[in-house]
């Protein structure tokens, strides 16, 4: 296993070197330019979110497929992922980290009009799309559609089902006491008998739990910085600095560099929100909506929420804690979480365990839904009982395996799904030009279109 998990470590830093890095950051920025910074609009998107467009064609609510793609990217990235960057990145992570969401937000709002842009309907009324008909359809490569199936459907196994799994059996065994096979026995049973039900039973659990879970670990989040608020603007100040330079903290994150802040916060962004993964569209294909940019807009605060907000108040929470407990041991990753959150009496642990537990559970479920779609695409339904059996076998696997294994192959994972989704987005980019200009930018956002 050892030898196993330098094998992925040394793929997973292969493939988010520099040429990731500027792919990645670059097509925020080329479409955050090329689309007039579509992040303005994001009070505009966040009514529309919670707007139920009545009559237009879809499968679910505009706000079920938000509330599904949420389920799937508020996840352990949100908390683990975080405080993995901040340990091996150091607090300049946590810029870098927030800053991908920034830019991301545009990369969303893309990823989500070429997903009802090219999205097909099946003969039973089921609507489907994501990257791999925008790959397709719109860029007639489906060699490449292919290749984002696989790379999907594999790496499903790790962001959206073990590391998941694993992250919750170890809390719950270190907090409660509670065996990792009981718990990767209950969470298996539970989401069958969600995923049983397809997408709309998906999104409506998402749609219950999302709300109370987010409202749940913010309000907590925001009760421990007023608890550091002495630390807070010094927590700021060491966040912002570490991301340019090599600066310590008292000693701390000697040997951090401002290429490993970088490298390791916009994996952990990455992870986080999903934008330019690919994952979030191929949900958003499925919502009920009049034109491709309503869609557009709702799919990007799914980024607004998850990095700009839950990773930025999850980053602030880490740092100060550290600032303000010198005796935290900030290099172990997901144990830097445990330490931070339990410097806090009574409310800390809790916070944290009812968070990565919610967050990891409706990730899974989310995930199971991208999963399915790639696996449909590559062999159609038949598959789809097989790769659930398996999907369920996984969960109590994930619940006992090795935590660095899973997070470097779910790394190097992400990096193979984003590459061809990429190549859609920044080649595609043209029609959603003219989408956006003929919706948003001439103010018909109201008008139904194909």
């Amino acid at each position: 296993m050892d030898a196993l998990d330098h094998f992925f470590a040394q793929v997973s830093t292969w493939l988010w070197g520099w040429p990731m890095i500027i792919m990645l950051l670059g097509t925020h920025l080329f479409l955050t330019i090329r689309l007039r910074f579509p992040q303005r609009k994001i009070f505009t998107a966040i009514r529309l979110s919670v707007t139920k467009d009545k009559g237009a064609a879809g499968d679910v609510s505009q706000f079920g497929a938000l509330a599904t793609s949420l389920a799937a990217t508020i996840g352990t990235g949100n908390i683990i992922g975080v405080a993995t960057a901040v340990s091996l990145g150091g607090p300049g992570a946590v810029f870098w980290c927030w800053l991908t969401g920034v830019l991301g937000i545009a990369t969303k709002y893309a990823e989500g009009l070429l997903a009802i842009k090219y999205r097909v309907q099946t003969e039973n009324g089921e609507m489907l799309g994501g990257p791999m008909y925008a790959l397709e359809r719109g860029l007639k490569l489906r060699w490449l559609a292919i290749l984002f199936c696989i790379f999907t459907a594999v790496a499903a196994f790790g962001i959206g089902n073990t590391v998941q799994t694993n992250s919750i059996s170890l809390l719950l065994d270190e907090t409660c006491g509670i065996s990792p096979h009981i718990t990767g026995g209950i969470i298996s049973v539970l989401i069958a008998l969600v995923i049983l039900f397809g997408v709309k039973g998906i999104a409506k659990v998402c749609t219950t739990l999302v709300p109370f879970m987010a409202l749940f670990y913010v309000l907590g989040c925001l009760y421990i910085l007023f608890l550091n608020a002495a630390y807070l603007k010094d927590a700021v100040c060491l966040i912002v600095d570490s991301a340019f330079s090599a600066r310590a903290a008292g000693g701390g994150f000697v040997g951090t560099t401002v290429m490993m802040a970088a490298r390791y916060g916009i994996a952990r962004g990455l992870f986080s929100n999903e934008s330019g993964l690919g994952s979030a569209p191929i949900v958003a294909a499925a919502a009920q909506t009049r034109n491709p940019v309503r869609q557009a807009l709702v799919s990007s605060t799914g980024t607004f929420w998850d990095t700009v907000v839950i990773c930025a108040l999850t980053g602030l929470v880490l740092v100060s804690s550290i600032i303000a407990f010198p005796d935290i041991d900030h290099t172990q990753g997901g144990a830097l979480t445990k330490a931070a959150f339990g410097k806090i009496p009574f409310v800390g642990t809790l916070i944290l365990t009812v968070g990565i537990v919610t967050f990891a559970f409706s990730t899974i479920l989310g995930w199971s839904y991208y999963a399915e779609k790639a696996v449909e695409y590559l062999g159609g339904k038949r598959w789809i009982k097989v790769y659930r059996v398996l999907w369920i076998i996984a969960i109590y696997i994930g619940s006992v395996m090795n935590l660095s294994l899973v997070w470097n192959l779910a790394d190097g994972m992400n990096a193979l799904m984003a590459i061809p989704n990429l190549i859609s987005l920044i080649f595609l980019s043209g029609v959603a030009v003219k989408e956006t200009r003929k919706y948003l930018w001439e103010g018909n956002l109201d008008k139904h279109g194909k």
